[in-house]
């Protein structure tokens, strides 16, 4: 992913947002922000004829030093791009790049009802580690998360 991908990589997020099923945020940063938060040697964008179909990059769960190996993923498809297996690609790469890199642990959080996304998860080699009831509220209704992680060799 180069900043240059920016406009699309926020329009395919904010298609997630429109969603209510992807993330309990309710607009999408700008560049600086995501920037600074996601991992620079860990971001992703699958392409297309130039187009950029989709995105994925994990994003530290803590700063403290004990905790670097540990991460949380960000997948996102562009709406007319879905089912074509782009999700899986990004996914797969980003695996075997974090495994190169040491990172031993990548946490995913999905909206309980979000089955399409839990299920792609467990079939990337996640594993259900729990139901966080009520972590959140979005547009305020308290919302549960299934919490899944897969673990590095």
């Amino acid at each position: 992913m180069q900043p240059s991908d920016w406009p699309a990589v926020k329009a395919i997020y904010e298609q997630g947002i429109a969603t209510k099923l992807a993330t309990f945020e309710t607009s999408a940063p700008d560049w600086s922000e995501w920037d600074a938060a996601y991992l620079e040697e860990h971001r992703l964008v699958a392409e297309e004829g130039g187009e950029v179909l989709g995105w994925a990059a994990l994003l530290p769960t803590s700063r403290r030093p004990c905790y670097a190996g540990v991460t949380e993923d960000s997948v996102y498809v562009a709406e007319h791009a879905r089912g074509r297996g782009v999700g899986r690609a990004l996914l797969d790469r980003l695996l075997v790049d974090a495994d190169r890199a040491g990172i031993w642990t990548i946490q995913a959080s999905v909206f309980a009802d979000n089955v399409t996304s839990i299920e792609f998860h467990k079939r990337c080699g996640f594993r259900v580690v729990g139901t966080r009831e009520r972590i959140a509220q979005l547009d305020g209704v308290w919302r549960d998360t299934v919490l899944l992680e897969r673990r590095g060799p």
